[in-house]
């Protein structure tokens, strides 16, 4: 199977491999779509098995950011950057500074940020090679870590889900947290002051001891987080979690979290539509960090200072937009990934098509 052939692919611009020897950096840029703007998406490293699987992520990931930024209404495509490596034992300056001149080599045609494994420390040093870098602090229009901004729209998301499907407020409310990194920590502080019950896991178990005593959260292992009787299922960890494995042993009438590409493939969440379970599209809810970052890209080409008010008026429009996929899902019995989908394509193909004729 060569590269176009791939169901990842789906209709990208572009895809750009960068190998630099001295540094050891492997990365891979993958743009999706710049027909709303330039391509925006975070940079993420990873020990991946093989060069395969790392595109296959990038592409993955770079398609579902032109899906979020849409339903975000932001005024950017979609893109995704992934760094072959171990995070915790390959990080270096000058790779960073390599990665800054790989992102600077695509032309403005994408804005890179955080992602799993990648710091805002790290994207300093690519800052030096790059003006495409988003989501760093120390000036004006600087947005800081998106971590509280995504995790605030899931918490949103979480809170309309369970209001729908359960008829109730978060008190009192099982939610069980699939990884309590930067996202799912901010996410459990914020369930727990609305007086939710916590049942947390994660591969890091300082993390998760450390969120647990703040919260009183219950604490499994990473492999019976599927298996503990639940409201909500909020994964917030990699991809893939809602897949034919755990499919029948999540008993959550909710699925609602902060990964990206929850569901293993497009049958898992029309299993989940036909079981009666609430499935809220992930890259709708996890839109705020996004946000975020596009409020500091603003600033940025505007020569402003970053502007919270702006957040805050499209996070509330993006729970609007959470509403009229959960309300279409409804009234056309159809899973809402499948609408959140459509919405997003038309989305991007009107703007596409204002481009071509622009």
């Amino acid at each position: 199977m060569t590269l176009f052939d791939s169901p990842a692919f789906e209709g990208h611009e572009g895809v750009h491999a960068f190998c630099d020897e001295r540094t050891g950096l492997k990365t891979i840029i993958a743009v999706h779509s710049t027909a709303r703007g330039p391509a925006a998406g975070g940079c993420r490293m990873w020990p991946y098995a093989s060069a395969e699987l790392a595109l296959e992520d990038a592409l993955r990931l770079s398609r579902a950011m032109s899906y979020k930024n849409a339903m975000a209404d932001l005024e950017l495509g979609g893109g995704k950057a992934v760094i072959i490596g171990d995070s915790r034992t390959q990080k270096t300056p000058a790779l960073f500074e390599a990665f800054g001149r790989a992102v600077e080599d695509v032309g403005g045609k994408y804005w890179t940020a955080e992602d799993v494994g990648v710091s805002p420390a790290d994207l300093m040093h690519a800052r030096k090679h790059t003006r495409y870098v988003a989501g760093l602090e120390g000036h004006p229009a600087a947005s800081g870590d998106p971590s509280p901004v995504t995790a605030e729209g899931i918490f949103r998301g979480i809170r309309l889900c369970v209001r729908r499907a359960m008829n109730r407020e978060l008190d009192g409310v099982t939610v069980a947290i699939q990884g309590v990194g930067h996202v799912g920590a901010y996410l459990a502080d914020k369930l727990h002051a609305a007086g939710a019950k916590l049942v947390i896991a994660d591969v890091n178990e300082e993390a998760v001891q450390e969120v647990a005593g703040r919260t009183g959260a219950k604490v499994v292992s990473p492999g019976a987080i599927f298996d503990v009787a639940t409201d909500v299922f909020a994964p917030c960890a990699l991809g893939g979690a809602v897949n034919t494995d755990t499919l029948d042993r999540i008993s959550a009438r909710i699925i609602a979290g902060g990964a990206n590409n929850q569901l293993a493939d497009p049958e898992v969440g029309r299993v989940l539509f036909q079981r009666g379970m609430l499935y809220a599209p992930d890259y709708v809810i996890n839109g705020g960090g996004i946000i975020n970052v596009a409020g500091e890209i603003r600033a940025l080409d505007r020569g402003e200072a970053f502007d919270p008010a702006w957040v805050e008026t499209k996070l509330a429009r993006l729970m609007q937009t959470l509403e009229e996929v959960l309300d279409r899902s409804r009234q056309e019995s159809r899973p809402t990934h499948e609408v959140a989908n459509e919405i997003a394509r038309a989305r991007i193909g009107g703007a596409a098509e204002k481009k071509a004729a622009a």
